[in-house]
């Protein structure tokens, strides 16, 4: 490693141990003020309104989303669209959250006049517990850092960490006093990966009908072979006149067969199928199916009713495509 990469390296962690001060320093300011700014956001029967200028107007979309996100209707107004018309966003019911780390900064000062004849909650969230917005404030968050991780002590960066620290510590603060749930914040994730896991049940992605692999218990093995092969789940379920499931015919259960040199066609399905097979309902989660198949190590499952009655059929590449792998 070259003395320029050990500088770089050296630099790298120097901005990590700042930051972590800076956050560390947080600690002593979750205080009284903290409590009366969440019990604000509690007793909200509108939303949040996050607004802020630069940088700060960065962390304060990140906040509005986060709250959003977690049970906490919030949504961001850029400061400088404000007073041209966006103003008209924000009511008596809601409660306005503003960051500035000077708290002085223009185009929220600018909207001050117009938050106090509606009289809304007004929360500051600023590095100078004497600027205009702090004495403005019903209630006012203190992010003061001692100094920015950027040697120049002009980029912002300890400022707007501590900043989005503070938020996402309202904001999960938010998601323990109103019950939030895990169901709750897939609802509000449905087109990502642990909205599919959370939400998705079986009944969602599994096979149906005329497609569901099915052979009746007399049936030949290579009535089997053709039904694997149509119906294309790598098995077949083997039913009786009442279509409840007696076994499963497998892949595996071909192979074995053949290295045994037994006949396709003058072998019963009831001699070579997997009587103790695994079923499950069609009212669990997609990600429970899933959990079964990675415990017994199988590729595909059976789906039944209260009566084992033979409903449903899924394999793992339902479940890949569903994206829940």
């Amino acid at each position: 490693m070259t003395k320029k990469d050990q500088r770089l390296k050296q630099l790298g962690l120097a901005v990590i141990k700042t930051e972590m001060q800076a956050v560390s320093a947080l600690q002593d300011r979750i205080n009284d003020d903290f409590v009366k700014a969440c019990h604000l956001m509690l007793n909200c029967k509108g939303r949040v309104v996050v607004t802020g200028m630069g940088k700060s107007g960065h962390i304060a979309g990140k906040i509005a989303a986060t709250l959003a996100s977690t049970g906490t209707a919030a949504f961001f107004v850029h400061p400088g669209e404000a007073s041209h018309g966006d103003l008209g966003m924000i009511t008596q019911q809601d409660v306005v959250l503003a960051l500035s780390n000077s708290g002085e900064t223009g185009e929220v000062l600018t909207i001050l006049p117009i938050i106090k004849r509606i009289d809304v909650p007004f929360i500051a969230m600023t590095g100078n517990s004497a600027s205009s917005l702090a004495k403005f404030a019903t209630v006012h968050l203190d992010v003061n850092v001692e100094e920015e991780a950027c040697p120049l002590g002009l980029a912002p960066t300890s400022s707007t960490t501590v900043a989005l620290v503070m938020g996402d510590a309202l904001a999960v603060s938010m998601l323990e006093a109103k019950g939030f749930t895990r169901d709750d914040f897939a609802l509000s994730h449905p087109g990502g990966s642990l909205g599919k896991r959370l939400l998705l049940m079986v009944s969602d992605i599994m096979h149906s009908g005329h497609e569901i692999p099915l052979i009746i218990e007399t049936a030949m093995v290579v009535d089997a072979l053709l039904e694997m092969t149509e119906k294309k789940l790598g098995m077949t379920a083997v039913v009786d006149s009442k279509l409840q499931v007696i076994g499963i015919f497998t892949d595996g259960d071909l192979r074995r067969m053949l290295s045994n040199n037994r006949d396709i066609h003058n072998t019963k399905i009831s001699e070579v199928m997997t009587v103790t097979c695994t079923l499950i309902s069609s009212d669990i989660l997609a990600a429970e199916a899933m959990k079964v198949m990675q415990q017994k190590k199988i590729n595909a499952l059976l789906i039944v009713d209260v009566e084992k009655k033979l409903v449903g059929a899924l394999n793992m590449h339902d479940l890949v495509r569903a994206g829940i792998v």
